[in-house]
């Protein structure tokens, strides 16, 4: 853990913000966008990819969850993330390659405005979208809120309350376009699962074309074909890192039995229809 202040961190990244700002023109237009899911390896995927040689990193981190929660903030704002076109250039001379950038904020599949923003903004974007059998991101998310202090309820509970908790919460998020939602963003363990529905919304604004989905269970497994097949999507280079770490794990329990085949049953109307969607079955349907 770094052992710079978290005030003083926070200064430099403003500091960094606002000269990114002021130089957004010199600046480039990530080609990429990683959208979600949350907790399917988009870290993992991103960090990877990011040690393409043609791939040039957002500044600071990135998740810069521009079009979800800052989309107020204007587009120079959102350029000021991303390199120059100096270092562009000078990663170009040094590979022969051209040099692309993008970030990762698995949250923009399942914000109800990104897509719209993305689509409007960014009409040439490619959208990357990871997926994971959906009741262990289910889990696997209520472990993460717990750690972080967005959630206080046991698992089997919070899948209770979920219905109640996000009642309302996206007429909200679509009228009041500076609300954030808790329980949208961190708490919607089983909604967030159906990944289908939010690949059909992806489709119909941005286009199927534009759309490139990673089964991350298999890609752990063997990351080889899936990324020929992301480097290819992206026009890239052929390139194979020599692994693929799997960053931002986090143990947690067992998930008892009886909760594993509730999700698994409420899920699988939704993977079938991901199946079709896909034209090929989810690793955890096979």
């Amino acid at each position: 853990m770094s052992r710079i202040p978290r005030s003083a961190r926070r200064a430099v990244q403003a500091g960094t913000r606002t000269a990114g700002r002021l130089t957004a023109e010199l600046r480039m237009t990530p080609s990429f966008l990683v959208v979600g899911a949350k907790r399917a390896g988009t870290t993992s995927l991103y960090d990877t990819l990011a040690g393409h040689p043609q791939v040039l990193r957002a500044v600071l981190h990135k998740e810069v969850h521009y079009f979800d929660n800052a989309y107020h903030r204007g587009a120079s704002w959102y350029r000021g993330h991303f390199p120059t076109r100096a270092a562009a250039a000078i990663s170009a001379r040094r590979t022969g390659l051209t040099a692309v950038t993008g970030e990762a904020t698995p949250s923009y599949m399942w914000h109800p405005l990104a897509a719209m923003r993305i689509a409007a903004d960014l009409p040439d974007v490619r959208l990357i979208v990871l997926i994971r059998d959906p009741v262990q991101r289910a889990h696997s998310e209520h472990a993460h809120s717990v750690s972080m202090g967005w959630e206080s309820e046991p698992f089997e509970r919070a899948l209770d309350l979920e219905e109640q908790r996000l009642s309302g919460e996206v007429a909200r998020l679509v009228a009041e376009p500076l609300y954030r939602s808790r329980p949208h963003a961190c708490q919607a363990y089983v909604t967030r699962g159906r990944y289908v529905e939010q690949l059909e919304r992806l489709a119909a604004l941005v286009g199927r074309d534009r759309l490139h989905v990673i089964d991350s269970d298999s890609m752990f497994l063997d990351a080889g074909p899936a990324l020929d097949g992301l480097t290819s999507f992206l026009g890239l280079q052929t390139w194979q890192p020599s692994d693929l770490a799997n960053l931002n794990a986090r143990p947690r329990p067992v998930l008892p039995a009886h909760l594993n085949t509730r999700l698994a049953d409420e899920f699988a109307p939704y993977d079938e229809r991901l199946a079709r969607w896909l034209g090929w079955t989810p690793s955890w349907r096979r």
